[in-house]
């Protein structure tokens, strides 16, 4: 087995209350099923949505990590997985896909 990061891509900024709920407790629900089947290795944690960036050899610093709003990172989780091909076949049922969002999938390299 190996692990692997998602990397939760975009998110849904005009949802209701009542939106933002339903869609937490289909994470919640998503979270569980891997949990329960042992492929949860670190629960990640969620991002705030600011931050900055340092580029270069004269180490410039801007604001935001990110130029729109698909490409925000706005969490994470590692889990462990067979291989690239099962680790993309687990990242399908999260709920951030339902709203335009993605799940990048890197396997994590062991140092040696």
């Amino acid at each position: 087995m190996s692990e692997f990061t998602y990397l939760f891509r975009g998110r849904e900024t005009s949802q209701s209350p009542e939106q933002i709920q339903k869609t937490m407790e289909k994470w919640v629900v998503w979270f569980k099923e891997l949990g329960a089947k042992g492929h949860i290795k670190d629960p990640g944690h969620p991002l705030e949505h600011t931050g900055k960036v340092v580029r270069g050899k004269q180490k410039i610093v801007t604001d935001g990590p990110y130029a729109e709003a698909k490409d925000v990172v706005g969490g994470y989780i590692v889990v462990e997985a067979k291989d690239i091909d099962h680790a993309v076949e687990l990242s399908k049922g999260c709920p951030i896909l339902e709203v335009g969002g993605s799940v990048e999938v890197r396997e994590i390299q062991k140092l040696r």
